[in-house]
């Protein structure tokens, strides 16, 4: 038998020491996951793994919804030694199919919810064993039916699993992003616990709110710590401003993790509508996944409070900042300090630039990661001093906060200048109308490139030359004449991921390819 003292964030110790508290809850559905059963079926998906011969090392994917079998999954796997890959329920079947291949899944969990897409996969899994959540899954692949057979006691090899998760694909194809598994058991101590819970205090008081799907990196790290810490997680099934003001309310939320998209469209409520609703459960309310208009943030502190907190970083944690709100304050725009690994602003040459000049980001002693099957990728990310990038353009200030300007593959050269979407895109949300915006590169003949804004507009605004003319004053106000958009179009909507990250090279195909 394994050793029955769990390490201090294994699940198992809470479910000894408080067995009815709830670990998360689904709010679409009402179900409640208590620690006592939560570890059951953790240990029941653990034996499923070793069953299906899936040892130490090997991999699985999950394909599902925001359910309660995603996270139970999770914390099987988690357990057992094993990577797992959570994969977007918005990907083609062509695309879900290359992750599968390139992650070298065992055994591929979804759900009957997406009967449709696992329908369309099956002809591209090549055999891959699948396993479904949910009511109407064929005999041989209920995934409750083959839990039910397994014992809901410990496994006799319990060790570290991680997972290992892609890239969302808006610059390029998805990168599978992969971290040395660790020789040791589940529920020690690690980089990503340490600072989480070190910056922002997940803890057995804690009460969190999962805005975004699970199958992104940070809604499912956050949660999965926070539930190891303790605390009880609250999953939206999707985002909706006024749902998620409702629960922070009827829950007693603590803590929160958004993106800035989200914040627009809470604060594009009625003011009614914002007033109607006791937020003051709130301690903390944390952001990342793209740099925040500063104009919306500022807002954001007035309504919520001093609570604001913004990180950097991405799926590969190769580097992270973070900044509270007094300190934002007083850096408007900033994303913070190192928190972890040490800052360099590079050129285009790997030489390390000045204070205050604008470059590639790079982190030096960060997490150690390699991109899954791709060499060349991993050696791209990397400088002539070992140091890592992610692609972000920025500048520090004197006392080492970081500014972001933009993605590198997302600058535009127009007539040899470089002009950096984001502060245009930031520019533009500001105005009333306007409920997203995104603005790339076109060709120009003479300038090489020219700007061009594609505008999603606010609910009770129409898309029409007059509100476009009206933008383009907008602009002229609060942009110099290089950085103006050149041409404005609306539609009904763009195409981001639920995490908030927009989909521009998608946009920008599009117009290349009109010429």
């Amino acid at each position: 038998m394994p050793d029955t003292a769990p390490a201090p964030f294994h699940i198992r110790r809470h479910a000894q020491a408080t067995p009815d508290k709830t670990a998360f809850r689904i709010c679409a559905t009402g179900e409640e996951v208590s620690f006592a059963a939560l570890e059951a079926r953790a240990n029941q998906g653990a034996h499923l793994l070793r069953r299906r011969a899936i040892g130490v090392g090997d991999h699985i994917a999950i394909l599902m919804e925001n359910r309660r079998e995603f996270l139970e999954t999770c914390f099987a796997a988690d357990r057992a030694g094993v990577y797992y890959t959570t994969i977007s329920t918005h990907l083609t079947p062509a695309e879900i199919a290359y992750i599968l291949r390139d992650c070298g899944a065992r055994l591929l969990i979804g759900s009957t919810a997406l009967a449709p897409l696992i329908e369309a996969l099956r002809p591209q899994m090549a055999g891959l064993p699948l396993l479904l959540a949910g009511e109407g899954a064929a005999e041989g692949e209920s995934l409750a039916a083959a839990l039910a057979a397994m014992p809901d006691t410990p496994i006799a090899d319990e060790r570290q699993g991680l997972d290992m998760l892609y890239s969302s694909g808006t610059t390029g194809r998805p990168k599978g992003i992969k971290w040395p598994l660790p020789d040791a058991p589940p529920g020690r101590r690690d980089m990503l616990i340490d600072l989480l819970t070190g910056l922002f205090g997940y803890g057995p008081e804690t009460r969190y709110l999962n805005p975004a799907p699970l199958y992104h990196a940070a809604p499912l790290r956050h949660s999965m710590v926070a539930i190891k810490a303790g605390g009880s997680v609250f999953v939206m099934d999707r985002f909706d401003p006024e749902e998620a003001l409702r629960l922070i309310e009827a829950h007693r939320i603590t803590h929160s993790q958004w993106v800035p998209t989200m914040f627009v469209r809470m604060l594009k409520l009625p003011p009614e509508t914002r007033a109607r609703y006791d937020l003051s459960s709130m301690r903390m309310a944390v952001h990342a996944a793209a740099p925040c208009p500063i104009e919306v943030k500022r807002r954001m502190i007035e309504w919520w409070g001093p609570i604001i907190h913004e990180y950097y970083s991405g799926t590969e944690n190769n580097g992270f900042t973070a900044i509270d709100s007094a300190e934002w304050l007083a850096h408007p725009g900033s994303v913070g300090r190192a928190r972890l690994g040490v800052i360099h602003i590079c050129d285009e040459t790997g030489r390390e630039l000045p204070v205050g000049a604008e470059g590639e980001v790079y982190f030096e002693s960060g997490q150690p990661f390699s991109y899954h099957n791709d060499p060349e990728k991993t050696a791209a990310s990397r400088n002539a001093q070992g140091w890592t990038t992610l692609g972000d353009i920025g500048r520090l200030d004197e006392e080492g906060y970081l500014y972001l300007t933009d993605r590198k593959s997302f600058v535009i050269i127009s007539g040899g200048v470089n002009i950096y979407p984001q502060e245009i895109e930031d520019a533009l949300v500001g105005h009333p109308a306007v409920m997203d915006v995104a603005v790339f590169g076109v060709p120009n003949e003479e300038f090489g490139e020219e700007v061009k804004a594609v505008v999603q507009p606010a609910p009770g605004h129409a898309p029409t030359p007059e509100l476009a003319e009206e933008l383009m004053d907008w602009c002229r106000a609060r942009l110099s004449r290089i950085k103006r958009p050149r041409s404005i179009e609306f539609r009904e909507r763009l195409p981001r991921t639920p995490t908030g990250k927009l989909y521009k090279r998608l946009l920008r195909d599009e117009y290349l390819r009109r010429g």
